[in-house]
């Protein structure tokens, strides 16, 4: 059996399944559950400090369903912890004692005040917990209180505040980055430079997922009005793997460890995140919709898999996608592949035609032949754009396949047809 201890920035937990910062992470209650259910660590809902008191509203949660899924993408417009900071502390003492090979990452937000950062840091390192997560991400709320994304949109603040915490606490400091940015890796550059031993990301996205059309307000509707609130599920998953991406083949970043986040809902979605560098990875949405056993199906379906191609560690294929992800310039504009269409499998619905002949480059021919609808590519029209293999609802019908080349690699750079090229060949 494969082995799927994980390591990162110095902590160890028996997988690498985390639940993210959120309202599964609010209470002993949960996180004891959690971990019964096999989960490898758990991130505690953000704590504050202690003051004014974190009032949530009702209702919180909104969802985009699409196709007969549902919560293919969750919108919540919900504060960090409402509970007093010292039941939490409590708690966390208690479940870090009893729970002691089980990962416990306490999540912080409070004021840009070097001595508040220096005040909660002090009294959560009693709990036992293992390490820090410092949430510069939340969108809503927070950040209006110059809290949240309010400092995570500021690199200057990120690296301030780490700095801070490094200075006052010996445990691991994870930075939790906004995605509600431009260019991810300003921040996490920001965080490096700060001292961070790791980075977590994406938060949520800045969104509203719908409109209510009868109270003509946004949802989540508070007594007639909405508000912007934090995205994530599936969703956003693609955002998500561009950013860890980012972060993992940079320089500057150092090979810094990842948590990361984003529609992490089954095995292959963490295997990705995995391969694309990222160290433990933190589940929110997938465990509010299925319950905290899903991570069972993770953990079985990871291992299989890595059974299945001969890793016996994560250590084994992490960040081996990191070398090939590259910018477009430089792909190779040599490489051609053409769309081959099975007709054993096919079942003539027809939506390859379509797509093609209407939005692409007419390069399926439809035929009525004995009285069945015929389909088949006219290879020298196929621009290899694969639209018709994934519009195709048949899984393998339509294949793409490489065309045999003795052409070399060429990148846009090197391209005779860029017109720096051809500036250079009239001068």
């Amino acid at each position: 059996m494969a082995d799927l201890t994980c390591k990162i920035a110095g902590i160890t937990s028996p997988n690498p399944f985390w639940l993210a910062s959120a309202p599964p992470t609010d209470k002993e209650y949960n996180v004891v559950r959690a971990y019964e259910a096999g989960w490898g660590g758990v991130v505690w809902k953000t704590l504050g400090e202690e003051g004014p008191p974190v009032v949530n509203v009702s209702s919180r949660y909104g969802a985009i369903s699409y196709n007969g899924t549902k919560m293919a993408g969750l919108n919540n417009i919900e504060l960090i912890t409402d509970r007093p900071l010292e039941v939490n502390l409590e708690e966390m003492t208690r479940v870090k004692k009893n729970w002691p090979d089980r990962v416990l990452i306490a999540s912080l937000m409070v004021p840009c005040e070097e001595d508040a950062w220096k005040d909660i840091l002090k009294r959560v390192d009693e709990t036992g917990c293992d390490g820090y997560e410092l949430n510069f991400g939340c969108p809503h709320g927070m950040s209006e209180r110059g809290m949240g994304s309010a400092v995570g949109q500021v690199p200057e603040y990120i690296n301030m505040v780490t700095k801070w915490c490094k200075e006052y606490t010996k445990k691991p400091v994870f930075v939790k980055l906004t995605p509600n940015i431009t260019d991810i890796l300003i921040p996490a550059r920001a965080a490096v430079d700060g001292g961070a031993d790791a980075v977590s990301l994406i938060n949520t996205i800045n969104s509203i997922t719908s409109i209510d059309l009868d109270a003509m307000s946004p949802t989540p509707v508070v007594d007639g009005i909405g508000a912007h609130g934090g995205y994530c599920g599936p969703a956003v998953k693609p955002i998500a793997l561009c950013m860890v991406g980012e972060i993992a083949r940079d320089p500057e970043c150092k090979n810094i460890p990842i948590s990361a986040i984003g529609g992490i809902s089954n095995w292959h979605d963490a295997a990705e995140f995995i391969a694309l560098g990222a160290g433990s990875l933190q589940v929110c949405t997938a465990a509010m919709h299925h319950g905290f056993k899903i991570v069972e199906d993770m953990i079985d379906g990871l291992s299989n898999w890595m059974d299945d191609k001969g890793y016996k560690t994560l250590e084994d294929f992490r960040g081996l996608a990191v070398p090939n992800y590259k910018n477009w310039g430089d792909l190779n504009m040599n490489f051609e592949t053409k769309a081959v269409i099975d007709e054993d499998a096919c079942i003539q619905c027809g939506k390859c035609f379509a797509a093609c002949e209407d939005t692409s480059h007419q390069a399926i021919l439809a035929e009525n032949i004995n009285g069945e609808r015929k389909y088949s590519v006219i290879t020298d029209e196929c621009v290899g754009c694969n639209l018709c293999e994934l519009v195709c609802p048949v899984d393998d019908c339509i294949t793409m396949t490489p065309t045999p080349s003795d052409k070399p690699y060429m990148t846009w750079g090197e391209d005779p047809r860029n017109p720096i090229n051809q500036a250079k060949k009239v001068s």
